[in-house]
C-alpha cells in the first residue's frame, strides 16, 4: 500500500484532512488546534506516499495503525513541530476524509446535534436542542465542500454537478441530505443535512419532552391502530416525520406498508415495509419517476396502508385515491401554517393534477378521505409541540367542515425563553368513535378525551 504515488484521485476527490478549528466545537474536550501549514505538509506528504485507491478498500480499523505510523515517521523526517496530541487529530481528519464526510463527521456522532449546515468552506451551523449555534470547524476550501458533497450524491446512486446543481440524498445511517452547487449557491457550496434519532421515539417520551399530553397521545395511538386516514401539518423542521414514525408503531405488524419518499428518511418497525425512492432526471435529461408515478404504481402492489413521505404537488390527487378507494390508514405530511391551511394547500395541490375537476368535488373528495389532521410546530424554546389536533368530520355545503380535538393554549403572560402553556382537550365526541367501535377502542377513545 505504501511506496507508490497515487495515480488517479481518491473517491469523491481529494481525501485530505481539515485544519485546526475542524474538530474544536465538535467534541469535548475541545481537541488542539492544528497548525495549517504543518497539516498541509503531512497531508501531501501521505498522499504521496499511500495508493489511497487500495488504502480505502481496507477497513478504518486496519488503516489507523499504519496513518499513525506513517504521520509519525513524516513529521520526525521533516523536522515538524507537532505534538502526538496534534498528529492523532491528524490521523483522525484523514480517516473522517477517506471513510466519512470530512471534518464535520464528528458531528454526526454527537447524539445532541439535529442539524448540520454548511454555509461554503468557512462557515458550519449545528441545531442542538432546537436552537442553531455556529462551530468553529472549517473546509479547507469549497473544492473540499464539493468534493464531500458529490462524494454523499453518488452514495446513493445520485449525482450533483454544474449541469444539476441541487440534490437530494441520504447518509448510510438515514440522515437526509440537500446539497446545492454553485452558481445557484453563491457563497460556496451549501450542505443540509437532517439527523434522526438512534433512539425509537414514542408516545411516552414524547409526553415526557412536552411535546403533547398524555390524552392527545392516547387519542392519536387509537386512530393509527382503527386505521384512518392522518395528514400531518407544520413548517419545516416542526417534526412531521419523527411524528409519523411514532404513530407508525401501532400499525399491525400483519399490514403491508408501502412507503413513497424523495429520499428514504423514514425508519418503520414492521417486518412487511416495502420502500420506493423517486428518481431524478439522468444525464440525457431523461428517465425521471416522480412521486406521482410511484403512487399509482403502489396501488397495484397490493398495500394494506400507503405511507407518503411529503405530499407537495399533484400527487396529492392520487394519494386522494387511495385514501377512498380502500386504502385505510394512509398518512402523510404537509408544509402548512395550520390545520385549516393544510386543507387548503391541499385543495391547491390537487387542482395542479386535475383542473377540471370543480373545487366542490375536490373538497367532498378530501372530506371522504382524510380522518385527521395533525399540526406542529416548533417554538421559540426550540421544544416541538402538537398545537392542534383536528377532524375533518364531513361538509356542509361546499366548505369543509373541522372540529378540533386537541389545541396548545399559549400562556401569553409568562412571556420568556421558555414557552409555557397547556394542551386542552375539547371534551367532543369524535366523529371516528364508530370506527374506533369496530376495534373495540371506542371505550378508550371517549375516555381519553375526557381526561
Amino acid at each position: 500500500m505504501f511506496g507508490r504515488k497515487l495515480a488517479v484521485p481518491p473517491p469523491g476527490g481529494d481525501a485530505a484532512g481539515g485544519t485546526a478549528a475542524e474538530t474544536a466545537a465538535a467534541a469535548e474536550p475541545p481537541r488542539p488546534m492544528l497548525r495549517s501549514d504543518s497539516f498541509q505538509k503531512v497531508r501531501t506528504a501521505v498522499l504521496a506516499s499511500i495508493n489511497v485507491s487500495a488504502a480505502v478498500l481496507r477497513s478504518q480499523e486496519q488503516l489507523e495503525g499504519d496513518l499513525i505510523a506513517l504521520v509519525a515517521e513524516i513529521c520526525v523526517r521533516d523536522r515538524l513541530m507537532v505534538t502526538a496530541a496534534e498528529q492523532e487529530q491528524m490521523v483522525r481528519e484523514l480517516l473522517h476524509d477517506m471513510f466519512g464526510i470530512g471534518p464535520i463527521e464528528p458531528l454526526l456522532a454527537d447524539d445532541s446535534v439535529t442539524d448540520i449546515l454548511v454555509n461554503g468552506p468557512d462557515q458550519v451551523y449545528v441545531e442542538r436542542h432546537g436552537r442553531l449555534e455556529p462551530t468553529a470547524i472549517k473546509f479547507r476550501d469549497n473544492v473540499h465542500v464539493t468534493n464531500i458533497a458529490q462524494r454523499i450524491a453518488a452514495s446513493v446512486g445520485r449525482r450533483v454537478d454544474e449541469s444539476c446543481p441541487m440534490v437530494d440524498a441520504r447518509l448510510a445511517d438515514g440522515s437526509r441530505v440537500n446539497v446545492v452547487l454553485p452558481p445557484l449557491a453563491l457563497k460556496g457550496t451549501y450542505i443540509s443535512i437532517r439527523k434522526f434519532s438512534k433512539r425509537s421515539i414514542t408516545f411516552n417520551r414524547m409526553v415526557a419532552q412536552g411535546n403533547l399530553s398524555a390524552p392527545m397521545a392516547k387519542v392519536l395511538e387509537i386512530a393509527c391502530a382503527c386505521r384512518c386516514n392522518i395528514l400531518i401539518s407544520g413548517g419545516t423542521g416542526s417534526g412531521k416525520t419523527t411524528m409519523m414514525n411514532t404513530l407508525s408503531h401501532r400499525i399491525d405488524p400483519a399490514e403491508r406498508i408501502v412507503t413513497i419518499e424523495d429520499a428514504a428518511e423514514l425508519q418503520l418497525q414492521q417486518p412487511h415495509v416495502v420502500s420506493m425512492e423517486t428518481r431524478p432526471l439522468n444525464t440525457e435529461g431523461v428517465g425521471a419517476i416522480d412521486q406521482r408515478d410511484l403512487v399509482r404504481n403502489a396501488l397495484r402492489m397490493r398495500p394494506d396502508r400507503i405511507i407518503l413521505g411529503e405530499t407537495r404537488g399533484a400527487e396529492a390527487f392520487d394519494v386522494l385515491q387511495a385514501m377512498n378507494t380502500g386504502h385505510d390508514g394512509s398518512m402523510s405530511t404537509i408544509h402548512a401554517n395550520s390545520a385549516r391551511d393544510a386543507l387548503t394547500r391541499l385543495e391547491s395541490m390537487v387542482l395542479m393534477a386535475t383542473s377540471s375537476l370543480p373545487l366542490g368535488s375536490i373538497r367532498r373528495q378530501i372530506a371522504g378521505a382524510l380522518h385527521l389532521v395533525i399540526h406542529l410546530e416548533r417554538m421559540r424554546d426550540g421544544v416541538r409541540r402538537i398545537v392542534s389536533v383536528a377532524e375533518v368530520t364531513g361538509m356542509e355545503g361546499d366548505i369543509i367542515i373541522t372540529q378540533d380535538l386537541f389545541t396548545f393554549e399559549y400562556d401569553a403572560t409568562a412571556y420568556n425563553q421558555e414557552v409555557r402553556g397547556r394542551f386542552v382537550s375539547s371534551g367532543l365526541r369524535p366523529a371516528f368513535t364508530t370506527r374506533a367501535s369496530y376495534y373495540a377502542l371506542d371505550g378508550a377513545l371517549i375516555e381519553a378525551m375526557r381526561e
